[in-house]
């Protein structure tokens, strides 16, 4: 016994467990550090320096003061974010309050559910409208726009990239290079595509945009310049028709300049989530396919119970990483906005930097950028609770 007894380390454990353990810590020592220097540490520091009053230099203690500019009314800011937990709440008693069964209390329960989300509308919508009268202006509408800018970009990327995998994983001629030409947007610098895309959509008559709308016998626009709603835009007539001269609010929708963003926003990243869809596609089997033809599916009844199901991870993925790019864009944003459109454009992430630039505020521009992680995060935990459990797990 004592010859084929292992050496033992702390509390009995054999060395070659404790060598193990070492050895994995220490592959991943350099990830560690490297995320707590340039991602933990940063939002640390931002949490301590919205504390603040920090002009250049560090200033006198103001606890919460700068999240209080932020938000204006404390009542209104808990009304907002405790409607965003009752929408949760709400899934929660639609989907796991009591099982999958169909039973008496199954009915209750999605009864309860719908209440709770007519109350989380409620709450929301009069928490913002609190917020906005009495919070800073400026960085919420730009939450708004950040809104706009993502709700309006990563779907439509989402499905073109999809449909172009699709059609670019068939054995076609030049396939290699279709790909890396629907891929050259996502490398080309954004600054340089940003220029390009301000020349492209000048509100010049001959320049390209005006150009093409002309071939159609629509009247020239103003693109970049235009701070009009784009559903006064598209149907400004019709509404002057019933009488109705301008229109305002969320339901409104983004200005045309900010759409016109949102278009180079698809230009970017469809071509990339192509290749990751690309990718995706080699991993299905191919046997599903073949007895899906024997069963007598064409390819549209395939594509959509096997190509979109089995794809759900990726899709997944792409929406999660999507969202919180579009929610943190600033570098073509900041390139193609015009002076002349004042705020149109302005997201999130430019009504910090114009804080931390331009109006030299650097501990509410700290205080605006934890509001921003906050959020990212609360969006990420959305799409995982309604969106993770029908991704495919093989």
């Amino acid at each position: 016994m004592a010859l084929n007894a292992r050496p033992a380390g702390r509390a009995g454990v054999p060395r070659r467990v404790w060598q193990e353990w070492l050895t994995g810590y220490l592959f991943v020592l350099p990830s560690v550090i490297i995320i707590g220097i340039f991602g933990l540490f940063p939002i640390g520091y931002a949490i301590y320096m919205s504390l603040y009053s920090w002009r250049v230099r560090k200033g006198s203690y103001i606890g919460f003061e700068n999240y209080l500019k932020t938000f204006g009314d404390v009542t209104g800011a808990a009304a907002f974010f405790g409607g965003l937990l009752l929408v949760l709440v709400a899934h929660w008693l639609w989907t796991d309050a009591f099982g999958a069964g169909r039973g008496e209390r199954r009915r209750y329960a999605q009864a309860a559910g719908a209440l709770v989300l007519l109350a989380a509308g409620v709450a929301v919508a009069l928490g913002w409208q609190r917020m906005v009268h009495t919070g800073d202006r400026a960085f919420l509408q730009g939450l708004v726009r950040t809104v706009y800018y993502g709700f309006g970009s990563v779907p439509i990327q989402i499905a073109l990239a999809l449909v172009l995998a699709s059609l670019l994983f068939q054995k076609i001629r030049g396939q290699e290079l279709f790909r890396m030409f629907y891929f050259l947007p996502y490398v080309v610098p954004a600054v340089a595509g940003a220029a390009v895309f301000r020349t492209i959509f000048s509100p010049r008559p001959e320049f390209l945009a005006n150009t093409v709308l002309s071939w159609f016998h629509i009247p020239p626009q103003r693109w970049l310049f235009e701070t009009k709603p784009v559903l006064e835009v598209l149907f400004g007539g019709l509404l002057r028709h019933v009488g109705i001269e301008h229109v305002s609010g969320f339901w409104a929708g983004p200005s045309l300049a900010l759409v016109t963003i949102i278009f180079f926003g698809i230009w970017t990243f469809t071509g990339y989530n192509a290749v990751i869809f690309l990718a995706g596609l080699g991993g299905i089997p191919r046997d599903l396919y073949e007895a899906a033809a024997i069963d007598g599916a064409n390819r549209v009844q395939s594509f959509r119970f096997i190509t979109v199901p089995m794809l759900s991870p990726v899709t997944f993925y792409l929406t999660v990483l999507g969202f919180i790019g579009t929610f943190q864009a600033f570098t073509h944003i900041y390139v193609m906005r015009q002076p002349a459109v004042r705020d149109a454009v302005d997201t999130a992430s430019i009504v910090i930097f114009d804080t931390f630039y331009k109006r030299n505020n650097w501990s509410l521009a700290a205080a605006q950028s934890v509001v921003l992680f906050g959020i990212i995060l609360i969006l990420t935990l959305y799409q995982s609770r309604f969106f993770g459990r029908s991704v495919f797990r093989g």
